[in-house]
């Protein structure tokens, strides 16, 4: 099995070209995915995959202030304290959150690298919409 390369992000989470002169991670329209690239990114879509997850996702990122309690995060849905932390776990395993404890409780915070890289690979590329 073949090293993983590294995704070099500007500092708004944007691709910037490698040294060939390309795209580092070209968009769902614009190149076939390798098989690294699908393996990685599969990662992420089945963190998403879940109803739960992708509730808690949208809960963390859609927060003013950048920033969620999981006091705030459990009473949303019909599920116990351990069943959360373990959609939690998940998210943070992928690299869509993650998080800190401070005293009794947890703050969580998505990771907008991540969220801009996966933006980026599902955005149709200007000359595919000029081409349609």
């Amino acid at each position: 099995m073949s090293k993983q390369e590294l995704v070099v992000l500007d500092e708004s989470g944007a691709c910037e070209e490698n040294g060939e002169g390309g795209v580092c991670c070209p968009g769902l329209v614009a190149a076939p995915l390798g098989e690294e690239q699908a393996a990685e990114l599969a990662k992420l879509f089945k963190a998403m995959g879940d109803p739960v997850r992708l509730r808690l996702l949208s809960m963390i990122a859609s927060r003013a202030g950048g920033e969620v309690c999981v006091c705030d995060l459990t009473p949303a849905f019909d599920l116990s304290q351990p069943t959360i932390s373990h959609h939690l776990k998940l998210l943070r395993q992928a690299g869509l959150i993650d998080c800190e404890r401070r005293g009794t409780w947890v703050y969580y915070w998505a990771l907008p690298a991540t969220l801009d890289r996966l933006a980026a690979f599902l955005a149709p590329s200007r000359t595919a919409g000029a081409a349609g």
